[in-house]
């Protein structure tokens, strides 16, 4: 039986970054989210295969606008042979004096309490769900707000810590992600804030859409576009 393509895309990844070799430990954070819900599936179904020689867990982050996971994703996850262990946050306690919350600063909090807790027990890679969509987004608003040509790598390589963050859905878009969700019952549940509502991602988001007018090739050949740089003809 053929796998789905959202598996396949994430197999393609996997193979062209190398992001699983023999013996890895991986922690997944599993937000509720559509995103890492499938990403976990996908590590469910890739522990079972006879050549899987890693192993995973995972991790779920709630604070006062994160909540815990929703008992029916817990109950599907528990069906996938997954057991998701729930930690938590005090994120708007740690909001520094005359900064303001947001979206950004959250995402921050929840991934050093990922890595400390990667460190802490012997896991050496970090898989989050961030997808092609997310990774052309970034890309624009750093662009446009900070001047630079940068985004979230597939592979990052921490300096000072024994630990890499891998992003297994890279070349994949957002709209095969839902669609697979639909079709397999998935049970969204994210956070509820309203912090989110001011995003500039929301921004950037309409940006990649307007250029590429929504259309998966163009998208990907943006995301092939930051492999393939041509120095002599940039400033």
């Amino acid at each position: 039986m053929a796998q789905p393509l959202l598996f396949s895309l994430i197999d393609k990844a996997i193979y062209d970054y190398s992001m699983i070799v023999p013996g890895d430990r991986i922690l997944l954070g599993a937000s509720g989210g559509k995103d890492s819900t499938a990403l976990i599936e996908y590590f469910a179904q890739r522990s079972k295969r006879r050549s899987a020689d890693f192993e995973f867990k995972c991790i779920h982050i709630h604070s006062e606008i994160t909540p815990p996971l929703n008992e029916e994703l817990s109950s599907m996850f528990r069906q996938w042979d997954v057991d998701v262990e729930s930690i938590y946050v005090d994120v708007l306690n740690r909001v520094k004096p005359g900064r303001k919350m947001n979206c950004y600063w959250c995402s921050t909090q929840r991934r050093t309490e990922l890595l400390k807790y990667a460190m802490d027990n012997g896991y050496n890679k970090i898989a989050l769900g961030h997808h092609l969509d997310d990774i052309l987004e970034t890309m624009l608003m750093n662009m446009l707000d900070k001047g630079e040509f940068a985004t979230m790598p597939p592979v990052m390589r921490y300096d000072n810590y024994p630990c890499q963050i891998i992003r297994p859905l890279c070349y994949t878009d957002e709209q095969t992600i839902i669609d697979y969700g639909t079709e397999r019952g998935y049970i969204v549940s994210t956070c509820t804030c309203n912090y989110q509502e001011t995003s500039r991602r929301k921004d950037a988001r309409k940006g990649i859409e307007f250029i590429t007018g929504g259309d998966k090739i163009k998208k990907n050949k943006l995301f092939q576009s930051m492999k393939n740089i041509l120095p002599d003809y940039l400033p």
